[in-house]
């Protein structure tokens, strides 16, 4: 059965830009999450779309899963991609890979893996986690360089066996990790052959707002992980991607770890359909909303606080309007927000912003300020 693709009500005809299909409400602005927000009857009804292409997997082997890691490898620029079922799985098994019998490895003290995965990496892998530059994104290659030569110059050589860099940054808002930094980490782990390891769980959105793309991202690292939820809609799932050789036998270690789901093909198949085309679709999405915060920055009705060297994440206040009040009226007006917080909304950016050019988007924010809704 052939994907059926609708013409959005921006009147977007371009191919690339209409993904989604006949189960999403063509409308409704969501500002909130980092996909689309896709209920299980929608996403029960792309299933039934998308069977026709669909193959089965056996423990996440092949079938559809392997046509998804296939993409993505390639879409990434690396020899081979493994499908896990969390993205904590799939950091966790590139920083046992990378380190090998070099049991320390760095990150930022601000990195989802260090703050949210319950010491993984350290109590079932061994490996002492260090955690660098606290409140901020980005550590520097000199920080690095003394931390390997404190453990080089130690009384037992303490050898760093992998870096993991996370960008953007969720507890910091999605603040990116600075490019530069980023590039002169890499150039030193190469050199000193130190693992690099990318947590790109929101990459492609980055990439839409850097112009620099998730392939030119990937060659600074061995291995990178890419959410297959966040942006591409699949219930759950994870990509991790990188050298043949490190990887080819990785379904040995997912499983060890419990991750050898038995049948994976509705998050591939799901994934692999709102990977293809989603840079374009992200692009728009950002010219759109970019539109539409510069001209509400301009109404006093409004005050927006936008996050420094940030993506797809800003806040927003109204004035003269209590804020549950105006959530629902925004509702009405077609945009979907998460409850404020002591008057202030946290926005995010995502593919449904390019259901509407930025001056409809801005005429929606307008009208729930006055709507009885």
């Amino acid at each position: 059965m052939k994907r059926r693709s609708f013409v959005s009500t921006l009147g977007l005809a371009a191919a690339p830009l209409a993904a989604e299909t006949t189960t999403a409400t063509t409308k409704q602005v969501m500002l909130s999450g980092d996909g689309m927000s896709l209920t299980p009857a929608e996403q029960s009804r792309l299933l039934t779309e998308l069977s026709g292409d669909i193959v089965s997997d056996n423990y996440s082997l092949g079938g559809s899963v392997e046509k998804l890691e296939k993409f993505m490898a390639e879409d990434l620029g690396k020899e081979y991609a493994v499908f896990v079922p969390t993205g904590t799985l799939a950091n966790h098994m590139a920083m046992r890979l990378l380190c090998g019998s070099r049991r320390r490895a760095i990150a930022q003290a601000e990195s989802h893996l260090y703050n949210d995965c319950g010491d993984c990496v350290q109590t079932l892998s061994g490996i002492n986690m260090v955690p660098l530059a606290p409140g901020k994104a980005t550590f520097t290659v000199e920080e690095v360089e003394e931390l390997a030569r404190r453990g080089a110059g130690s009384r037992v050589d303490v050898t760093i066996g992998a870096i993991q860099i996370e960008s953007p940054v969720r507890r910091r808002t999605g603040e990116q990790f600075d490019y530069n930094e980023m590039k002169k980490i890499s150039a030193w782990a190469r050199a000193n052959k130190v693992g690099m390891h990318l947590d790109g769980a929101r990459l492609y959105l980055q990439s839409a707002y850097t112009g620099i793309s998730p392939k030119q991202y990937a060659s600074l690292f061995d291995t990178v992980y890419i959410s297959v939820y966040k942006c591409f809609n699949a219930p759950s799932g994870a990509i991790l991607a990188g050298p043949k050789a490190l990887l080819e036998n990785a379904y040995h270690l997912r499983r060890m770890f419990g991750g050898g789901i038995p049948h994976s093909w509705p998050n591939a198949a799901i994934a692999h359909h709102y990977a293809k085309g989603f840079p374009e679709r992200m692009r728009k999405a950002v010219e759109n909303s970019e539109g539409a915060i510069s001209t509400l920055q301009k109404d006093t009705n409004f005050e927006i606080q936008r996050i420094e060297r940030g993506t797809n994440i800003f806040k927003l206040r109204v004035r003269g309007v209590n804020a549950l009040v105006y959530q629902q009226r925004m509702f009405h007006a077609g945009l979907t927000a998460n409850e404020p917080f002591n008057e202030w909304f946290t926005l995010q950016v995502n593919e449904t912003w390019a259901r509407a050019s930025g001056t409809e988007i801005v005429e929606r924010f307008r009208k729930a300020l006055w709507a009885n809704g």
